[in-house]
């Protein structure tokens, strides 16, 4: 791996440049990040920590692509693939406070080809949006199982080869009972936003939330020519050797599920309105309200047997397209990400109004719902970024 370029921006404020914690809590985080990174053999990452909507910490490490030697900067862009998942949630928020649908209404109502899954457990028509969003439906995980070969499509092309689909769908436990990870949900939800809108899943989010935030540079599956420059490619590691994953890939039906592609900074610019500003906020209305974004982060069910999303822990809850953890005394917000070889974490401590961007472009092991899952590289150090918002915390009594 080519020697790590790394920045730190520490925040001008005094009262910030005396937390001393913090400090040695960013001094501590940026060792381990360095140390694993170079570990694992992780080709290029990036991490950001955001407090009061400024980027106070920010690093760049490694090469966007391991063949030309293009190290990562600032305008490198990830794929960020199931972190897509929240901003499909917001979208459906934004509909329902329009009046366009609410949250418990049936999904059917909406997409009525779903009246064909198989469902032991009773009507279909019972399913919920709000149960899609917080991934209680019964639905299963994977949307497309069966991508073995190079001449498959990374994802199905339309929405109708999904429609083949549903009379071999099943759903797997009664709705609203427990929890499950389920992509084919999440797509369904886009399917909504569509007929609602009467837009692509990804023009409407463009207009409704990455124009607003002044997200330019963050796009949808196919990266525009203007920007391949700064496009990452992705890796695998597999038995210790460095393997290429497909450049550049399309999400095709399954955009709302995980085909979000963006740099750094639009990130941050996405956080700091999760995080929210009084300055800002009649701003940040237009997109979504304060009190319809603290709805989303209401717990719904415990989704504390996967390990793949929020903390990774036993008590992380699902609630509205957003994972809910409480670490000593810490509330943690957010979403993982993981596909074709990119791994991506948001996590937001609301209560502290900071919050974290970190990304990967290499897998260095398959994710899998075990506790196991908290020991690759990419999640060792997600989980140690965690520090940084602990350090922020008032001491507990």
């Amino acid at each position: 791996m080519s020697q790590l370029a790394a920045t730190l921006l520490l925040a001008a404020t005094p009262a910030m440049a005396s937390d001393q914690a913090f400090e040695a809590a960013v001094a501590d985080f940026q060792k381990f990040h360095r140390a694993e990174v170079q570990r694992a053999g992780i080709v290029g990452s990036s991490f950001y920590f955001i407090r009061d909507g400024r980027v106070v910490v920010a690093d760049h490490l490694g090469e966007q692509d391991a063949d030309a030697h293009v190290p990562v900067d600032a305008q490198t862009i990830f794929h960020w693939a199931s972190i897509t998942k929240t901003m499909t949630g917001i979208a459906i928020m934004q509909l329902r406070d329009r009046g366009l649908l609410a949250l418990d209404d049936p999904v059917v109502r909406y997409v009525p080809e779903l009246a064909a899954v198989h469902n032991p457990f009773g009507d279909t028509d019972r399913i919920t949006i709000r149960q899609l969003m917080s991934h209680s439906a019964g639905f299963g995980g994977a949307t497309w199982p069966w991508r073995e070969h190079e001449w498959q499509p990374f994802e199905p092309k339309s929405w109708s080869q999904l429609v083949a689909m549903l009379p071999y769908t099943q759903v797997r436990f009664k709705p609203g009972t427990r929890f499950s990870y389920s992509n084919p949900g999440i797509v369904y939800l886009g399917q909504v936003i569509e007929r609602l809108s009467g837009e692509d899943y990804e023009v409407y989010v463009d207009k409704n939330i990455l124009k607003p935030l002044g997200m330019h540079a963050s796009y949808f599956d196919r990266t525009p020519p203007h920007l391949l420059p700064h496009r990452s490619h992705s890796y695998y590691v597999r038995d210790g050797k460095r393997v290429a994953a497909p450049f550049d890939v399309d999400t095709g039906v399954t955009v709302s599920n995980g085909g979000l592609n963006a740099p750094l900074p639009d990130m941050a610019r996405y956080v700091a309105f999760l995080l929210g500003d009084p300055e800002r906020q009649s701003a940040y209305d237009l997109v979504l309200k304060r009190s319809s974004l603290e709805e989303m982060w209401t717990p719904q069910i415990a989704a504390g047997d996967d390990f793949t999303q929020g903390r990774m822990a036993e008590t992380t809850r699902s609630g509205l397209s957003f994972f809910i953890d409480t670490v000593s005394g810490v509330r943690f917000v957010g979403h993982n990400g993981d596909q074709n070889g990119f791994r991506a974490y948001l996590s937001l401590c609301p209560d502290l109004h900071a919050g974290s961007l970190l990304a990967f472009n290499t897998q260095t092991r398959t994710e899998e719902n075990s506790p196991a899952n908290r020991k690759s590289a990419e999640s060792r150090i997600a989980l140690a970024a965690g520090k940084l918002c602990e350090a922020l915390a008032p001491p507990r009594r």
